[in-house]
């Protein structure tokens, strides 16, 4: 390490000294804009009713679909992913399921989510699943198509790494090579959302049936994204692909899509046979009163100050990061600009960036 590199990081940490000293953080509290991952998160009645829709389909094995809906800003993404940490923690207690989470790009086909699925599962599920159909062929006449029960059947015949990557490879939709004709026994390409959702839709079944996968849980984001990009034939093939894993899974799949309200609306009127599909909501909220600004701000400034605890010695300071008073004049100007445009209350993550640049302030003088 230089000369210059070593005094940058004792600059570094003697200012995280004197923050602690002084305010009891080591940095900025507030997540910026721009962060939008990895952002704490401010337990709402959302999450209890989000843990009792995991809950339910945990104890009964029935397919469920649960619809995050919100404005802009409001936290979506932020809660698709606590819920995906949540669900990843309680693995141990939940084994046999597979969790995947896949946002949407401006791009995006639901050939892209399902081949996501099967990479999810990955070679060890397969690896898995032809350990318990040696024991036990009869899973196999769970699949519809044809070309996946003869490769189920080579798989299961077949020890080996190389079999295993030629099933990886026919699923994730490969050009169909002579290997694995000879290998697998198919005959056709996975080349379509038709073919691809079937493949998955047998997959599943099969793996169930021989004891190997319970369930999938499947997280969609920013599910407004295709509508905004794509032509709007593209997007009821989406969806139309969609609701056709839907009907194909009737157990075994959880599916939680994070969506704005207007996406929402579109999405239901241009495909009228989904709507049915999508009453199971869970509305995010913006801030609405003074009050709800006051506790997700001190929120984000105690759990600040908690993780610094954790990794100081000492009692830190309890200096204010941002008035109180701050707080209430951010909240009626961002108030006022959100009646201006039609909201209904004021954006979370609007509101936390503009508390964001005034800790920046405080932080310096610190």
């Amino acid at each position: 390490m230089s000369l210059r590199d070593r005094l940058r990081e004792g600059k570094s940490a003697r200012t995280k000294d004197r923050l602690y000293d002084r305010l009891g953080v080591l940095e900025n509290p507030f997540p910026a804009a721009d962060r939008t991952t990895n952002n704490p998160h401010f337990r709402l009645p959302a999450d209890d009713e989000a843990e009792r829709s995991v809950i339910a389909f945990l104890d009964t094995g029935r397919s469920r679909i649960v619809v995050v809906e919100g404005m802009r800003e409001v936290g979506k993404t932020n809660f698709l992913k606590r819920w995906e940490d949540e669900i990843q923690g309680a693995r141990r207690e939940m084994e046999g399921y597979c969790v995947v989470r896949y946002m949407a790009d401006p791009e995006a086909s639901f050939e892209g989510t399902t081949r996501r699925i099967f990479e999810e599962l990955g070679a060890e599920h397969l690896g898995e699943l032809a350990k318990a159909l040696r024991k036990d062929k009869s899973p196999i006449e769970e699949a519809r198509s044809q070309d996946m029960r003869t490769a189920l059947r080579r798989l299961a015949k077949t020890d080996g790494e190389a079999i295993v990557k030629s099933m990886m490879e026919w699923l994730s939709g490969y050009r169909l090579l002579k290997t694995h004709r000879i290998s697998l026994g198919v005959q056709f390409r996975l080349d379509t959302v038709e073919s691809k959702t079937a493949a998955l839709r047998d997959l599943v079944q099969v793996s169930g049936k021989a004891g190997v996968l319970k369930g999938i849980f499947l997280l969609l984001d920013e599910l407004e994204k295709p509508g905004r990009m794509l032509e709007q034939c593209t997007v009821i093939r989406y969806l139309s692909a969609l609701r056709a894993v839907v009907d194909a899974l009737p157990r075994g799949l959880f599916l939680m899509i994070a969506i704005a309200p207007d996406a929402l609306e579109r999405y239901s009127c241009a495909l009228p046979a989904l709507r049915s599909k999508l009453e199971n909501r869970i509305v995010l909220q913006p801030l609405k009163k003074a009050s709800e600004a006051h506790e997700l701000a001190n929120f984000y400034v105690e759990l600040s100050r908690q993780g610094a605890k954790r990794s100081r010695s000492g009692k830190g300071g309890k200096g204010r990061i941002v008035d109180q008073r701050d707080i209430e004049d951010v909240y009626r100007e961002l108030a006022n600009r959100a009646e201006k445009r039609g909201d209904q209350g004021v954006r979370q993550r609007e509101f936390l960036h503009r508390l964001h640049e005034l800790a920046e302030s405080a932080l310096r003088k610190a």
